[in-house]
């Protein structure tokens, strides 16, 4: 196969992606693009700078990533090359072999040239009919990819406004077709692909911090601004905690509703899901989160999905500890429980002994897309949590989060690079770490081998209130129901628009096998598309027998207007595809 080609046997290989990065390092992404929403295309050219890292020369071929795509010429130092594609795979896409014109020894470089077209089934693309936006009029296009320095330029409709994971360095009128407008961005900050991030739409902004637009279509402008205000606090908590924020601007992008996650942390713009507009700021949790990933992520990386949770259990600590610092401690112990139960739900769910479930699964022949779950959030969370309580509380832990990112910015890393930094830092506390079940932690499904310590003060005022209503139950002999149909007289959850509180009411209705609550979770389940939200609500209307062909039925109507990655796991959840 062309990874043989490549390089042979690689140290460190991804096994979620065709590209060979230890035999060619690529550096300097130069984007030119135009797009075309008639066609739903995205054409263009991107150059790089590609350098032979090995001795042996066998580093000929150049393996990329590409799903749906059509490449039409690639010229390597201005000199045609041959490029074949490879065999299509399900989820890595197809791999693109280009045979250099000439050797490349090592330490040499040289620019290579792809001249591209998306397609419209291209997975890392999605383009919105004007229906599908809030204001109904324009078309929408956003880019979800799960290299040092990006320069990038597009030109978009001028009604119509471009914007990257990257600093804005201007606009002027497209001077091969006035109806069009050219944007240029640059990203001086070395950064891993998959944080590489494009958007077009009918957007405004507003300032909400000396470093923060907000921006959004204009039905949702001002609503996200307000909502969003903490931001600056909650940059200033952050580089308090871990260092300065490298990035320059922080700015957030409210996505239309079939955005599949609650936020990307793409760099100087965070994307995030309009499910966030509560109206109170009661969900900022999410933007704490995406701050976060300015350090633990974005400036230290996993260097493959197995070890997503270095990316994602830090994030989490330290969106947490952000948390600490504006509301009090117990608020963030409140959180850090709400995590576990969550986990406790995941692993329910996946079986404590499916090894999806390990913090750091093997993903050899696993689509990362279907492995995607709470696990490495929550399970890193406890770890780290676990790890804070253990060696001395949160000054003394937090003394080591900073070190660790600034040992490893701008690198990308391994579970084992971590830990072997975690013991020299606290070499002084070499017997405690040894008593830590690494084995366990790392490397076994289900819950992890120890549960943190929480304190519980806001947590019990949660488990007395539903205690009253479970004695109710037991008392009164009657079914589980007639209580739930009573919660909504007394609390008329019917009529709460804040996504999380509605998702886990709607939830409880149809476990409840409320019917009159049909039309209403299957109206949130299309309404929008954050797979947090439109995955469990499909799952349970599947498995309530009254509804399971209408649930069916419902998103098949729906499925080509969802994000792709959403339309496939539903439909695997759903038993539609095997």
């Amino acid at each position: 196969g062309p990874e043989k080609v490549a390089g042979g046997a690689r140290a460190m290989a991804d096994p979620c992606s065709f590209a060979s990065p230890d035999c060619c390092r690529t550096r300097h992404l130069y984007l030119r693009c135009r797009a075309d929403f008639g066609a739903q295309a995205l054409r263009g050219t991107a150059a790089f700078t590609a350098r032979a890292e090995r001795e042996a020369l066998r580093c000929l071929v150049t393996v990329l990533d590409s799903r749906d795509v059509q490449v039409f010429k690639v010229t390597v130092n201005g000199q045609d090359a041959k490029f074949v594609f490879g065999e299509k795979h399900s989820y890595k896409g197809t791999p693109l072999e280009i045979t250099f014109p000439f050797e490349l020894r090592r330490g040499q470089e040289a620019v290579i040239e792809i001249s591209f077209e998306s397609s419209p089934k291209s997975s890392a693309l999605q383009w919105f009919t004007p229906e599908q936006t809030s204001g109904k009029k324009h078309p929408f296009l956003f880019s979800q990819c799960q290299v040092d320095w990006v320069t990038f330029q597009i030109s978009v409709p001028k009604e119509l406004v471009a914007l990257m994971s990257a600093n804005r360095d201007g606009e002027m009128p497209d001077p091969e077709d006035s109806s069009r407008k050219i944007y240029h961005f640059s990203q001086n900050v070395p950064i891993p692909c998959y944080l590489i991030a494009l958007v077009v739409g009918a957007l405004e902004s507003r300032k909400i911090g000396p470093r923060t637009l907000v921006w959004a279509e204009k039905e949702l402008v001002d609503k996200s601004a307000y909502e969003f205000a903490e931001a600056e606090d909650m940059l200033k908590t952050a580089e308090d905690l871990v260092g300065p924020y490298v990035w320059g601007q922080y700015d957030l992008l409210v996505l239309p509703p079939s955005f599949p996650y609650g936020g990307m942390e793409n760099p100087c713009l965070t994307f995030v899901t309009p499910t966030l507009l509560a109206g109170d700021r009661s969900l900022s949790s999410v933007i704490a989160h995406e701050i976060s990933h300015s350090w633990t992520g974005n400036l230290v990386t996993n260097k493959t999905w197995e070890h997503f949770w270095l990316n994602e259990g830090h994030t989490v600590y330290l969106e947490r500890r952000i948390g600490g610092r504006l509301f009090g401690e117990q608020f963030r112990h409140f959180h850090a429980l709400g995590g576990w139960r969550e986990l406790q739900n995941t692993i329910n769910t996946y079986g404590d002994k499916n090894p999806i479930t390990n913090l750091v699964p093997d993903l050899s022949d696993v689509d990362p897309d279907v492995a995607y779950s709470s696990v490495p959030y929550e399970k890193g969370f406890a770890l780290l949590f676990y790890l804070e309580q253990l060696l001395g509380g949160q000054d003394i832990f937090i003394g080591f989060l900073k070190a660790y990112v600034q040992q490893f910015a701008y690198k990308s890393i391994v579970t084992e690079d971590w830990k072997k930094f975690l013991y020299s830092y606290f070499k002084d506390k070499v017997d405690i770490l040894d008593k830590v079940d690494w084995n366990s932690w790392f490397h076994a499904p289900g819950m992890p081998p120890v549960k943190p310590t929480y304190d519980m003060t806001l947590a019990n005022a949660c488990v007395a209130l539903s205690q009253r209503w479970i004695t109710k139950v037991k008392e009164t002999n009657t079914n589980i129901l007639s209580h739930v149909k009573r919660m909504q007289e007394v609390y008329d959850f019917n009529a709460i628009h804040n996504s999380e509180i509605r998702f886990r009411w709607l939830r409880l209705c149809i476990k409840s096998r409320w019917e009159e609550a049909i039309p209403l979770a299957l109206k949130m389940a299309t309404d929008q598309g954050r797979m947090k939200f439109t995955r469990p609500l499909f799952r349970d209307l599947y498995n309530f027998d009254k509804c399971r062909d209408l649930a069916v039925k419902t998103f098949l109507e729906h499925r080509a207007s969802m994000h792709p990655v959403t339309s496939m796991l539903v439909g695997k959840d759903l038993k539609q595809d095997q």
